[in-house]
């Protein structure tokens, strides 16, 4: 069906932009907690205490991406809500079982997997359901959504430092579960209006059979060439993206010492994160087809020089500024990936081709903190890991410039093969035609004999 355009959709939109404030809140916060993490569990022997520490929000910003696919595929059978509430039901359980550890190593697993495939499987459907609902405005309601982690990461990070001051870290970890409750509530909402594989096969047999496997993993979405690009050029930007988020907070302590509210930061990024997706989402809408793809070349290549500029700001406010050109290119990155992915694959494989797409980036997003924390135990600086971070998105950003060239020129050779097709068809109608005629014609010939 037609989406309505509002509606219920206007409710499904505010539930979604909770599921993104509540899962990339906590995952843009975790600077914070990161430093709460060396102070608790650290001791100056330990000289890879920055990289084993690293590993926690690292693993657990890789999980959320790395799961995508599977969730896709379980949003394509059971629908967006039962996916949903499930996911959000076992984030809560792996935050909650996080606030008892004592050491670092269980982390690993309750925070680091279990919270963060929690995560996946509530935040995957947040972007599928906008599609049933929303189709002119999909790039407006995707910036309000997304917007959402925005108001989170703005306000999260100052909660956490008064709550881990006045109650610990464990207790923190707590709190932090009402978030996740909120969120298995606002999954409730994901009314489907696209029946899913489960309803379908069950209509039609009366008791659900799997489908083919074939239909499970729709890997025909790798067919399509600019797609293909576009899911190994945005991985290949990425290997630097998560550094900031988790070192930056220890980098300003390294530098400029307890002096300054190093929280100040994750405030910039948040505010002008949110009105990059806010803006920019409305002008996506006004960008025709898959040149929306220009917009994130822009925000990579903005993204990497002031990665490399982090290590040059020897004044607190420098890097302030640094920061907030940061979040504003941020969010203009993220607020348009629903678009571009429906823009080069159809709304009937968006899901999948969502999913895969963040399954690849969950690599280069695991892998890129942890190098760094390693850069910052052998050399006592970040610079080093800073300077590094800036170059993938400059490299990525390179790659997506042909995407919209490919895609021109896929479009330019579907519209001349059913071209083909009906010149074809109409050489056949004139030949029956001349057929038909030169056998009426000697019979015409014989009855005027008679």
């Amino acid at each position: 069906p037609e989406p309505p355009e509002g509606g219920w959709g206007w409710v499904v939109m505010l539930a979604a932009m909770w599921c993104n404030g509540a899962v990339f809140g906590i995952q843009n916060s975790c600077g914070v907690l990161f430093v709460s993490m060396l102070r608790l569990f650290g001791s100056s022997e330990d000289k890879q205490l920055v990289f084993k520490t690293a590993w926690v929000s690292s693993l657990s910003m890789g999980m959320v991406f790395f799961c995508s696919p599977i969730v896709s595929i379980f949003t394509d059978l059971f629908g967006c809500r039962k996916v949903a509430v499930i996911g959000a039901a076992v984030g809560l359980v792996g935050l909650l079982s996080s606030s008892f550890v004592s050491t670092i190593e269980p982390l690993y697993f309750t925070y680091g997997i279990l919270f963060a495939c929690g995560c996946s499987f509530a935040y995957q459907p947040s972007l599928v359901i906008l599609g049933h609902y929303f189709k002119k405005r999909l790039g407006l309601v995707n910036g309000i959504v997304t917007a959402g982690s925005s108001l989170f990461t703005v306000s999260l990070p100052f909660l956490l430092r008064v709550l881990i001051d006045s109650v610990d870290l464990y207790n923190t970890l707590r709190v932090l579960c009402i978030l996740m409750f909120v969120l298995f509530l606002a999954g409730f909402t994901y009314k489907p209006l696209v029946p899913n594989t489960k309803d379908k096969e069950g209509g039609k047999k009366g008791k659900f059979k799997l489908p083919p496997a074939k239909k499970i993993c729709n890997f025909s979405v790798f067919k399509v060439l600019s797609y293909r690009i576009w899911a190994f050029g945005i991985p290949a930007a990425l290997f630097g993206y998560f550094v900031p988020y988790v070192h930056l907070m220890n980098h300003v302590k390294d530098r400029f010492g307890d002096s300054v509210p190093e929280e100040v930061l994750l405030l910039c990024l948040g505010i002008t994160s949110g009105v990059g997706r806010l803006v920019f989402g409305r002008v996506a809408d006004y960008i025709p087809g898959a040149k929306k793809i220009y917009l994130q070349v822009a925000s990579f290549f903005f993204i990497g020089l002031m990665s490399m500029m982090i290590p040059l700001c020897n004044v607190f406010g420098a890097l302030v500024a640094v920061c907030l050109f940061m979040g504003l290119f941020d969010g203009c990155f993220i607020c348009i990936m629903a678009p571009i992915a429906f823009e080069l694959v159809g709304a009937q494989d968006v899901s999948q081709a969502i999913g895969f797409l963040l399954g690849l980036m969950s690599v280069p997003m695991t892998v890129g903190p942890p190098i760094a924390g390693l850069l910052r135990d052998k050399l006592g600086t970040y610079d080093v890991a800073f300077y590094l971070a800036g170059v993938p998105p400059l490299i990525g950003g390179a790659i997506l410039c042909f995407i919209p060239w490919v895609h021109e020129r896929q479009k330019l050779k579907e519209k001349a093969k059913p071209a083909d097709g009906e010149t074809t068809e109409k050489m056949l109608e004139n030949e029956s035609a001349l057929v038909s005629d030169t056998t009426e014609k000697p019979v015409k010939e014989l009855d005027s004999g008679f």
